[in-house]
């Protein structure tokens, strides 16, 4: 939501909050871009003002990037809109493209801001394994033929529970904000047809910061850094010392937490 347009767009009668899951390969990330550019907030405003009948302005919990996927991404908008909460995901889905879903809806308080309000957000991240591509994963994993060391990712990724500065882990070019940020779970483990998919519930994430931390840790699963080492980047404060970014294309915004169960 535009900081200018907030007083008028929260004079409206209802503040509706949304849970939304998409594909994210056609789109230039979450966040609203200038055409041609598309982003999933062009089109999703532009079906809720269809259904809505208002200028929509969404706030959403995560700015997901380009090729980023969701299951539990949370947006908030201001409307005078008048169609029965009850009916808003048949209405909306019926207008939206098969890659963009809402899941659910409900009427919010009227403080409730969907990134604000968040209290802790969960990211999935996975790796696709085998000796060769598989092409119904291509979109959704970033795909890693030679075998990975499962448990030193392991004890790699336990290094970051707790409270830390990950500075070390935050790419140039995302928002000021503070770099310490607390991990409740923090984890790899494999899953159905040769994926190992890691996860990751703290308090909030820095820009890059889980494709930065994935991209580290299956260094350390070939064998190129050692747990130790990667305890060091991490202490270090440096990007310059952690690996390259791993590929959009295996992220996912899991879920979102706020002090009350929404949906």
């Amino acid at each position: 939501m535009k900081p200018e347009h907030k007083a008028e767009m929260k004079a409206r009668a209802r503040n509706i909050a949304l849970l939304v899951a998409y594909d994210g390969t056609a789109y230039h990330g979450f966040q609203r871009q200038t055409p041609p550019v598309v982003a999933v907030q062009n089109v999703l405003e532009e079906v809720l003002e269809t259904v809505f009948g208002d200028t929509i302005e969404l706030a959403a919990a995560g700015r997901t990037d380009a090729g980023v996927h969701a299951y539990g991404q949370v947006v908030n908008f201001f409307t005078d809109g008048t169609i029965p909460v009850e009916r808003i995901v048949r209405a909306v889905n019926s207008l939206l493209p098969d890659d963009i879903v809402v899941k659910a809806a409900c009427e919010a308080g009227r403080e409730f801001s969907a990134r604000h309000s968040a209290r802790a957000k969960t990211y999935l991240y996975r790796v696709q394994q085998g000796e060769t591509p598989d092409p119904l994963t291509a979109r959704y994993a970033w795909y890693e033929r030679r075998p990975l060391d499962l448990a030193a990712m392991q004890q790699a990724m336990a290094e970051l529970l707790g409270t830390h500065d990950f500075s070390a882990f935050r790419a140039a070019g995302g928002a000021p904000m503070s770099p310490v940020r607390t991990m409740y779970v923090s984890e790899v483990q494999p899953i159905a047809g040769e994926q190992l998919e890691f996860r990751l519930r703290g308090t909030g994430f820095l820009y890059h910061m889980v494709r930065n931390i994935v991209g580290t840790v299956v260094n350390v699963g070939l064998g190129r850094i050692s747990v130790a080492r990667f305890g060091e980047i991490l202490a270090s404060l440096d990007r310059q010392q952690a690996s390259a970014t791993a590929p959009a294309r295996g992220l996912y915004l899991a879920r979102v937490e706020y002090d009350e169960p929404l949906f």
